[in-house]
């Protein structure tokens, strides 16, 4: 096993909240560069690993020992949202952790040609299955009013109408440099600002092209169905709009309903809780942020799977 060509984030608190036992079968939703992978199958684990990413299946090719059989770690080619059917194809019903690292990877930021990040220009892509709709093939097709809405959802951008209508008056845009000016210019942007006003237009588009969101409530449901009693959950999110779709879900999974009043009676939960022992956020020390900087934004919230039935869950 190689290096990995990134540092994963909140590591040590991640393999604290699944506590792998030799033998434990885990999936990683998220396989990346293998971090949290390596370390679950140096705890004697055996690892389901996912990502939708080809670069990264290929990354962990030839990673299993030789002559191990079965083998340790299998990869699946495929979204996380596809956990359950996955894993049924190679037999396996329950697992005992699930790990999920949201959001875009290091290296997919890192690599220009991939279209994430206006650090360098490269091509306006942002798939992160290389497949399907770009970010160019939505912005130069897509209405004022549906690029708009994207931008405010999903970037929580203030004046996504201005930014939209500057977007479709520069089309057709093909590179992320073109992009991050289109915005800038819009926005009033001065060089020397301390975030750069494109940042939120790049995640709003990226979040929408790779259906991000979705992605995200459809693995929780899933793990939800996968984890044995007493199996751990962990999820590390990167901002506001996927941390509380995490938040929410263990809330109302744990049976933590809130009441109308503090003078009505207690509310009794829909169904019995399919989560307890919800952990409280967990976030980067000041040493982890001093060797990694790009885990500031990082959140770990962890829970204990019950033995209730999984709940009811209406399709994204």
């Amino acid at each position: 096993m190689t290096g990995a060509p990134h540092i994963p984030v909140l590591l040590d608190e991640v393999i604290a909240a699944l506590a792998p036992a030799p033998g434990a079968v885990i999936v990683d939703a998220t396989f990346g560069a293998g971090g949290y992978t390596r370390r679950l199958l140096d705890a004697g684990a055996c690892v389901h690993a996912f990502d939708r990413d080809p670069d990264a299946i290929m990354g962990g090719r030839g990673w299993s020992e030789a002559g191990e059989s079965p083998p340790r770690l299998v990869l699946h080619p495929r979204r996380f949202s596809e956990m359950l059917d996955s894993l049924a194809e190679a037999g396996v019903a329950q697992v005992d952790g699930v790990v999920m690292d949201i959001g875009v990877s290091s290296m997919q930021l890192d690599q220009a040609e991939r279209g994430f990040a206006f650090s360098s220009d490269g091509p306006l892509d942002m798939r992160m299955g290389q497949d399907g709709e770009s970010a160019a093939d939505f912005l130069n097709t897509a209405d004022e009013s549906t690029i708009a809405d994207v931008l405010y959802e999903y970037g929580e951008e203030r004046q996504s109408r201005r930014v939209a209508r500057a977007i479709v008056a520069a089309r057709p845009l093909s590179t992320t440099g073109q992009l991050a000016q289109v915005v800038r210019k819009a926005l009033g942007y001065r060089p020397g600002a301390p975030k750069d006003p494109a940042t939120r237009s790049f995640q709003a588009i990226r979040i929408h092209v790779n259906a991000e969101l979705d992605e995200l409530r459809a693995g929780l449901a899933a793990a939800e169905k996968l984890l044995v009693p007493g199996g751990k959950l962990a999820v590390v999110s990167f901002h506001s709009l996927e941390d509380r779709i995490v938040k929410n879900f263990l809330r109302e999974a744990s049976g933590a309903v809130a009441n109308a009043s503090r003078h009505l009676p207690i509310n009794a939960p829909a169904a019995a809780p399919t989560f307890a022992q919800v952990a409280k956020a967990v976030r980067p020390s000041a040493a982890e942020l001093e060797r990694n900087p790009r885990a500031r934004s990082a959140t770990l919230r962890s829970a204990v799977r019950t033995d209730a039935p999984p709940h009811e869950r209406k399709a994204a």
